[in-house]
C-alpha cells in the first residue's frame, strides 16, 4: 500500500522528507519507505503526522475522505 496521503500532506505544509524525517526524530530513507509504502507506518508515527497535520490518521491511511 502506497501512502499517498503522507506525501501530499508533507508538500502541502511546505516541508521536505527531511524536515519531517527529523521532527519526527527518525531518518529521512526510513520516512521514505513510509510514503513508498516500502514499509509500514508504525503507529507512534501515525499518530504524531495526525497530530501535525490536524487531522485523523483514517485520513492519512485512505480510509476516509473526511480530514
Amino acid at each position: 500500500m502506497q501512502y499517498k496521503r503522507l506525501k501530499d500532506m508533507r508538500e502541502d505544509a511546505d516541508l521536505t522528507q527531511a524536515a519531517l524525517a527529523s521532527e519526527l526524530k527518525i531518518s529521512q530513507p526510513q520516512y521514505h519507505m513510509y510514503e513508498t509504502g516500502k514499509r509500514d507506518v508504525p503507529t507512534d508515527i501515525l499518530i504524531a503526522l495526525a497530530k501535525r497535520y490536524h487531522t485523523s490518521v483514517d485520513y492519512l491511511l485512505g480510509l476516509t475522505d473526511q480530514k
